[in-house]
């Protein structure tokens, strides 16, 4: 009888954790889905903010504070979205060193999307 009811309170051990674990990746991969789609729409944002006819012209450093204070919600959200992701991924590291990897993300696509534009300009006339 006890091996029994060791043998069942081992399978709903075992069943309890399955599902957890099942919970966990489905959690991390939602979260992993909305850090995409954060940064997508971040990248969009930019690449608008990069055709605009009123950036023609300008300076590389006149630019960049343009990209910088452009596209407000969308950077928030990325920012957000990534932090989530990289706290279910990895919750033993500190959340300071997931929001310094977010803001390093945020800011890369900036220096990105202001190379981009640097190469590509035509030249001053």
């Amino acid at each position: 009888m006890r091996m029994l009811m060791l043998g069942a309170a081992l399978v709903m051990m075992t069943s309890a954790a399955t599902h957890s674990v099942r919970a966990d990746d489905d959690d991390a991969k939602g979260a992993q889905k909305l850090a995409m789609q954060g940064r997508d729409d971040y990248w969009h944002c930019l690449a608008r903010e990069y055709s605009r006819d009123s950036n023609q012209g300008l300076s590389e450093q006149e630019f960049g504070r343009s990209v910088a204070g452009a596209c407000p919600s969308e950077r928030q959200y990325y920012r957000v979205a990534l932090l989530d992701y990289l706290t279910t991924q990895y919750p033993d590291i500190d959340s300071g060193s997931h929001l310094a990897t977010a803001n390093r993300a945020v800011e890369s696509a900036q220096r990105d999307i202001v190379t981009a534009y640097v190469k590509h300009r035509p030249p001053a006339k």
